[in-house]
């Protein structure tokens, strides 16, 4: 039994080494292996493996002759601030990371396991994709992966932590998480890669180009966070941990109250200019609302017109969602609506209450907006609002026009509260495009188009959008001094703690994709 113990021992030793060559590689590539990502990742001493001894049984095309323990991936547990988490991490100097039929089965243990337990599952890819040698089985592996990471949506948060290549089919893992990090200089993904694009196409374009972290954080938006080094992304997957619930029955981290109901701001009314066409950023007034000025942007890089955090509003986590004026005057298009509509989907999964800050001049126009689908992809962020259930609140800041104003989150839609500041400007359109399209005539007979057009202008303002007129009509609940904004929401938030809203017997419906 000593004996067998002291081997088992060696092995494990040896297991946990890994090949002294393929690691040096690894680092010269600037990147940590799989088991330093984890101690980075997991609170000290945490981790439980399960599988490390497991090999792949394939033989033939030589790889037979090579069957390493953990056949390139570390699966466990352990738990980040003392909360149970699930995570697997390919280890790119076995086989590049390659996934073959064992390595996926501790995938879909680890998985299975995860949902089971009601708690985060965390993906750490670095993989060279599919193993070409154990052929359609690989193949069969990455399906039994997206076939539960569908499973999961809306049941566990999943977090993909692209760290190295992600290509081919693996890519549609992270694609099919809640959120994904990307690190610069090591992280590519796509579908195909620079050979067979020039091969194909005849385009000449690198990896960074193509998959790199910076396109996908600002360009395709497929990468939710993106970060310059390995240490600084594990640090905020576990902020970003701290703030999520851990299953769609428990809720989300609290802290104990802040007196945020009685906290006024004084410093939100200077920041917002009372002109509805002068810019100001939007992330200042989410600092002043939330706790400690303390919350997580997601997709920071990508449709910068909106912004989507997560924070804490009196101790209670909440998901913000605002218009930007500093990007395009705030207006919406397809990829703010896509961005906004899938971070409302995931709060409300997660009964994670939402508030949404308004300051909307419309939809962006134009045949590049029309032609690339911006009906269907508004349509989703309405659809996102209207079925959400959690308590939601609504603050005009300025403008809300159009058919903007409409989606996000009016009264009209569901919003459970609606509250204004003076300086709310709620119509069809702004005053002066109003103004030309009704006087358009009258305008062009005029002996002084310039007189007339300035006071068709003011008597329109004065009758249609005076800071009360949607308040005289029960479209809006309120009109808050700036300064009470904080405090607002929060006593609006202990209001509709308890909110519940029963929604139509349904298999699901039908959004627009």
């Amino acid at each position: 039994m000593r004996m067998l113990r002291a081997q088992l021992d060696g092995l494990r030793e040896q297991v946990l080494a890994g090949d002294r060559k393929a690691v040096e590689r690894q680092r010269a590539l600037g990147k940590h292996i799989a088991r330093e990502r984890l101690a980075m990742l997991l609170d000290d001493g945490s981790f439980i493996e399960i599988d490390m001894y497991r090999r792949h049984q394939a033989s033939g095309l030589k790889i037979g002759e090579n069957k390493p323990y953990t056949d390139g991936v570390i699966a466990g547990s352990g738990t980040i601030d003392g909360r149970r988490v699930f995570v697997y991490a390919q280890d790119f100097t076995i086989f590049g990371g390659s996934l073959g039929a064992a390595h996926a089965a501790k995938i879909h243990k680890v998985m299975d396991l995860a949902l089971e337990a009601g708690a985060p599952l965390i993906g750490l890819n670095d993989s060279g994709g599919a193993r070409i040698q154990e052929g359609v089985l690989a193949l069969d592996g990455y399906g039994g992966i997206f076939r539960r990471h569908v499973a999961a949506s809306g049941v566990i948060p999943q977090i993909s932590i692209v760290l190295g290549p992600c290509a081919g089919g693996a890519a549609y893992s992270p694609a099919l998480t809640d959120f994904t990090f990307m690190v610069r200089d090591i992280a590519q993904m796509y579908l195909t890669g620079p050979d067979v694009v020039a091969a194909v196409t005849g385009e000449q374009v690198s990896h960074a180009e193509l998959g790199g972290a910076d396109v996908h954080g600002s360009r395709s938006g497929v990468a939710t966070f993106v970060h310059d080094d390995e240490e600084g992304c594990f640090a905020d997957v576990r902020y970003l941990v701290s703030l999520l619930p851990s299953n769609n029955l428990e809720p989300a981290p609290s802290f104990p109250s802040r007196g945020a109901e009685f906290d006024e701001r004084p410093d939100l009314a200077g920041m917002v200019p009372a002109e509805p066409n002068q810019p100001y950023d939007m992330l200042s007034v989410i600092a002043e609302i939330v706790d400690d000025g303390d919350y997580i942007e997601v997709h920071a890089l990508w449709a910068r017109n909106i912004i989507c955090a997560l924070g804490r509003i009196d101790g209670r986590v909440v998901g913000v969602v605002g218009n930007q004026p500093l990007a395009f005057a705030g207006v919406l298009d397809i990829d703010a609506s896509q961005k906004a509509a899938r971070f409302v989907r995931f709060c409300d999964a997660f009964s994670i209450p939402l508030v949404t800050l308004v300051d909307v001049p419309g939809f962006l126009p134009g045949t590049g907006q029309e032609y690339g689908g911006a009906i269907r992809h508004g349509a989703k962020l309405l659809y996102a609002y209207c079925e959400a259930t959690v308590p939601r609140i609504q603050i005009i800041i300025r403008k809300a026009y159009g058919g903007a104003y409409i989606v996000m989150d009016s009264r009209s839609v569901g919003c459970d509260l609606s509250l204004a500041w003076p300086t709310n400007e709620i119509a069809v359109m702004g005053a002066e495009g109003a103004v030309n399209v009704l006087f358009r005539k009258d305008l062009a007979a005029a002996a002084d188009p310039a007189g007339l057009r300035a006071e068709l202008i003011d008597t329109y303002s004065e009758n249609l959008m005076h800071p009360l007129y949607a308040a005289e009509r029960g479209l809006v609940d309120d009109i808050i001094d700036p300064a009470k904004t904080r405090s607002a929401i929060a006593r609006g938030l202990a209001m509709l703690g308890k909110k519940r809203r029963l929604s139509p017997q349904r298999k699901h419906g039908n959004a627009p994709m």
